[in-house]
Protein backbone atom coordinates (compact mmCIF):
# COMPACT_ATOMS: atom_id res chain seq x y z
CA UNK A 1 0.00 0.00 0.00
CA UNK A 2 1.36 3.66 -1.05
CA UNK A 3 0.53 5.50 1.86
CA UNK A 4 1.15 8.84 0.04
CA UNK A 5 -1.61 8.11 -2.86
CA UNK A 6 -4.11 7.30 -0.44
CA UNK A 7 -3.82 10.18 1.10
CA UNK A 8 -3.46 12.23 -1.44
CA UNK A 9 -6.48 10.68 -3.13
CA UNK A 10 -8.62 11.06 0.06
CA UNK A 11 -7.51 14.84 0.22
CA UNK A 12 -9.03 14.73 -3.35
CA UNK A 13 -12.38 13.99 -2.06
CA UNK A 14 -12.32 15.64 0.72
CA UNK A 15 -11.49 18.86 -1.00
CA UNK A 16 -14.08 18.11 -3.43
CA UNK A 17 -16.89 18.19 -1.59
CA UNK A 18 -16.05 21.15 0.58
CA UNK A 19 -15.39 23.03 -3.02
CA UNK A 20 -19.37 21.56 -3.88
CA UNK A 21 -20.44 22.51 -0.13
CA UNK A 22 -18.76 25.76 0.23
CA UNK A 23 -19.38 27.36 -3.29
CA UNK A 24 -23.35 26.21 -3.22
CA UNK A 25 -23.35 28.15 0.77
CA UNK A 26 -21.21 31.47 -0.52
CA UNK A 27 -21.36 31.64 -3.87
CA UNK A 28 -24.56 30.26 -5.18
CA UNK A 29 -27.40 30.32 -2.22
CA UNK A 30 -28.58 33.74 -3.42
CA UNK A 31 -28.61 33.03 -6.58
CA UNK A 32 -31.41 30.84 -7.22
CA UNK A 33 -35.24 31.34 -6.72
CA UNK A 34 -37.19 29.21 -3.82
CA UNK A 35 -36.72 25.24 -4.17
CA UNK A 36 -34.69 25.73 -7.57
CA UNK A 37 -31.64 23.31 -8.12
CA UNK A 38 -29.62 25.69 -10.70
CA UNK A 39 -29.28 29.13 -9.89
CA UNK A 40 -31.26 31.26 -12.27
CA UNK A 41 -31.17 35.01 -10.41
CA UNK A 42 -28.90 37.16 -12.43
CA UNK A 43 -27.08 40.11 -11.58
CA UNK A 44 -26.38 43.26 -13.54
CA UNK A 45 -23.59 41.97 -15.75
CA UNK A 46 -24.17 38.32 -16.03
CA UNK A 47 -26.67 36.42 -18.06
CA UNK A 48 -28.42 33.66 -16.89
CA UNK A 49 -27.15 30.82 -19.33
CA UNK A 50 -23.75 31.98 -18.11
CA UNK A 51 -24.85 31.82 -14.18
CA UNK A 52 -25.82 28.50 -15.29
CA UNK A 53 -22.96 27.14 -17.04
CA UNK A 54 -20.72 28.40 -14.18
CA UNK A 55 -22.71 26.54 -11.73
CA UNK A 56 -22.16 23.18 -13.94
CA UNK A 57 -18.23 23.88 -13.82
CA UNK A 58 -18.07 24.55 -10.27
CA UNK A 59 -19.92 21.14 -9.88
CA UNK A 60 -17.19 19.24 -12.66
CA UNK A 61 -14.58 20.65 -10.99
CA UNK A 62 -15.48 18.44 -7.82
CA UNK A 63 -16.31 15.40 -10.07
CA UNK A 64 -13.18 15.59 -11.37
CA UNK A 65 -11.37 15.83 -8.48
CA UNK A 66 -13.43 13.05 -6.96
CA UNK A 67 -12.05 10.72 -9.80
CA UNK A 68 -8.51 11.59 -10.00
CA UNK A 69 -9.46 10.93 -6.03
CA UNK A 70 -10.93 7.65 -6.41
CA UNK A 71 -7.62 7.11 -9.02
CA UNK A 72 -4.99 8.06 -6.38
CA UNK A 73 -6.86 5.37 -4.04
CA UNK A 74 -7.09 2.53 -6.50
CA UNK A 75 -3.47 2.72 -7.47
CA UNK A 76 -2.39 3.24 -4.00
CA UNK A 77 -4.16 0.03 -2.58
CA UNK A 78 -3.23 -2.36 -5.33
CA UNK A 79 -1.31 -5.53 -4.51
CA UNK A 80 -0.97 -6.31 -8.22
CA UNK A 81 1.40 -4.05 -10.11
CA UNK A 82 -0.07 -3.00 -13.68
CA UNK A 83 1.95 -1.94 -16.36
CA UNK A 84 4.87 0.44 -14.88
CA UNK A 85 4.94 2.71 -18.00
CA UNK A 86 1.35 3.15 -17.88
CA UNK A 87 1.37 3.71 -13.94
CA UNK A 88 4.32 6.71 -14.90
CA UNK A 89 2.20 8.20 -17.24
CA UNK A 90 -1.14 8.52 -14.89
CA UNK A 91 0.73 9.32 -11.81
CA UNK A 92 3.05 11.85 -13.71
CA UNK A 93 -0.31 13.77 -15.20
CA UNK A 94 -1.95 13.85 -11.91
CA UNK A 95 1.24 15.72 -10.18
CA UNK A 96 1.83 18.04 -13.07
CA UNK A 97 -2.27 18.88 -12.73
CA UNK A 98 -2.51 19.26 -9.38
CA UNK A 99 0.57 21.66 -9.06
CA UNK A 100 -0.42 23.58 -12.53
CA UNK A 101 -3.92 23.69 -10.45
CA UNK A 102 -2.22 25.08 -6.97
CA UNK A 103 -0.35 27.91 -8.82
CA UNK A 104 -3.18 29.26 -10.80
CA UNK A 105 -5.50 28.98 -7.97
CA UNK A 106 -2.37 30.67 -6.21
CA UNK A 107 -2.11 33.01 -8.86
CA UNK A 108 -5.32 34.17 -9.25
CA UNK A 109 -6.42 34.82 -5.80
CA UNK A 110 -3.39 36.27 -5.23
CA UNK A 111 -2.80 33.21 -2.76
CA UNK A 112 -6.06 34.12 -0.78
CA UNK A 113 -7.94 30.72 -1.82
CA UNK A 114 -7.22 27.92 0.77
CA UNK A 115 -7.25 25.81 -2.10
CA UNK A 116 -3.60 26.39 -3.79
CA UNK A 117 -2.43 24.75 -0.25
CA UNK A 118 -4.13 21.26 -0.55
CA UNK A 119 -3.93 21.02 -4.24
CA UNK A 120 0.06 21.72 -3.70
CA UNK A 121 -0.22 19.41 -1.19
CA UNK A 122 -1.88 16.69 -3.03
CA UNK A 123 0.73 17.26 -6.08
CA UNK A 124 3.70 16.60 -3.50
CA UNK A 125 2.17 13.38 -1.92
CA UNK A 126 1.99 12.16 -5.53
CA UNK A 127 5.16 13.15 -6.93
CA UNK A 128 6.37 11.02 -3.66
CA UNK A 129 4.21 8.26 -4.46
CA UNK A 130 5.55 7.94 -7.53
Amino acid sequence: MNKYLLIAGTLCLVLGLFHLILGEILIFKNKKEHKKIIPTIVTCCIKERHLRIIWVSWYLVSVFGWCIGVLLIKIGTMQTEWRADLMQFIMTSITITMLCSSLLVFIATKGKHLGWVVLLIIGILTLLGI
